[in-house]
């Protein structure tokens, strides 16, 4: 996002957001897990699930947003009215944890778009309610980034994150993800050439016109982390 760059914090919200749905329908196809609990946290994160919530309404699946606290800024203001537009369900933000434990009775699978890479422990209220119900739940997770409750460099030190069997990293596997032992994406295909080079991040080639790629357990090891 900055000048040399020159995207827009839109521009890459949508391209991670895209990434992230595809990946969802790559692995849970919508014949078999067509409702999607799309949970959201207050940050570029959350923003990252409004997104994708979008595109898988728009891949014929059944989302359902829960973000008990959406973030301020217009972007997320105009986010949240896209899915409304689409009429994909967003229940009305809540402390209470029996909103959640009603929405993942009625769920197919997660999509955790909670903490990103920012995220530092304690996991706060009501968040710390949350995680343990979504773990209960038993169902497939998909986490956008790094799994809620992972520290970025540490992973899941504290033992407080969610185990996801899919995550999909954005831009490049962060540090914290080289404990992770589910199915691996990399997504967000918008990595300038310069980006590239100069961080020598040694990026995987994306298949046809895919805005994700699957990472094998070799392919993580040889990639430069972020």
């Amino acid at each position: 996002m900055s000048a040399s760059g020159a995207f827009s914090i839109d521009q890459l919200m949508e391209l991670a957001g895209l990434a992230c749905a595809q990946t969802l329908a790559t692995v849970y196809k919508k014949e078999t897990h067509p409702r999607v609990l799309v949970c959201c946290g207050p940050g570029n994160q959350g923003g990252d699930g409004l997104v994708a919530a979008r595109h898988l309404g728009m891949f014929g699946y059944l989302p359902t947003v829960w973000m008990p606290k959406p973030g301020n800024k217009d972007i997320y203001k105009r986010l949240q009215t896209q899915c409304v537009n689409m009429k994909i369900p967003i229940i009305p933000p809540s402390n209470e944890t029996e909103p959640l434990r009603k929405a993942l009775a009625d769920a197919d699978v997660i999509l955790d778009a909670i903490f990103g890479f920012s995220f530092t422990p304690p996991v706060r209220a009501p968040f710390d309610s949350a995680l343990p119900l979504i773990t209960e739940s038993k169902l497939p997770i998909v986490s956008v980034d790094i799994p809620s409750g992972w520290d970025v460099e540490r992973g899941n030190a504290e033992g407080v994150g969610l185990n996801p069997d899919v995550l999909v990293s954005l831009t490049a596997p962060k540090e914290g993800a080289r404990e992770f032992k589910g199915q691996h994406f990399l997504g967000g295909r918008f990595v300038p050439k310069t980006l590239e080079e100069k961080f020598n991040l040694n990026l995987p080639q994306y298949p046809g016109i895919d805005q994700i790629v699957e990472l094998p357990s070799t392919e993580l090891e040889n990639t430069q982390k972020l």
